[in-house]
């Protein structure tokens, strides 16, 4: 079992930048596949991001793509992402999500490993 933490969260304005981060208990973080997810007022939770286990391969919604980079330190059990010019539909709280699957799937349903989640506003 792995415990997830995510910080970096707050208020930005459009076209600004923020910095996400998830820190994984345990040593054998690089075991686990990763993925960040959002979920926006009335909406429901939905794929960012995801690296694999040696963060060799990323994934990431069309949405964000160009955007947003995913990324993972191993050495330090610690997952980030990195999102610029941000818009205002980036605004949700941001999951972070571990599973012990060797390959990334979008559907949130597959994770078994979620953070608390951490808000990301982007002011107009």
């Amino acid at each position: 079992q792995v415990q997830l933490v995510e910080s970096g969260g707050g208020l930005v304005q459009t076209g600004g930048s923020l910095s996400l981060s998830c820190a994984a208990s345990g040593r054998t973080f690089s075991g686990y596949t990763m993925a960040w997810f959002r979920q926006a007022p009335g909406k429901e939770r939905e794929f960012v991001a995801g690296i694999s286990r040696s963060a060799g391969r990323t994934y990431y919604a069309d949405s964000v793509k160009g955007r947003f980079t995913i990324s993972r330190d191993n050495a330090k059990s610690t997952m980030y992402l990195q999102m610029n010019s941000l818009k205002p539909e980036d605004t949700a709280v941001y999951y972070c999500a571990a599973d012990d699957g060797i390959v990334v799937i979008t559907k949130a349903s597959t994770y078994r490993y979620w953070g608390q989640g951490t808000q990301v506003t982007v002011s107009s």
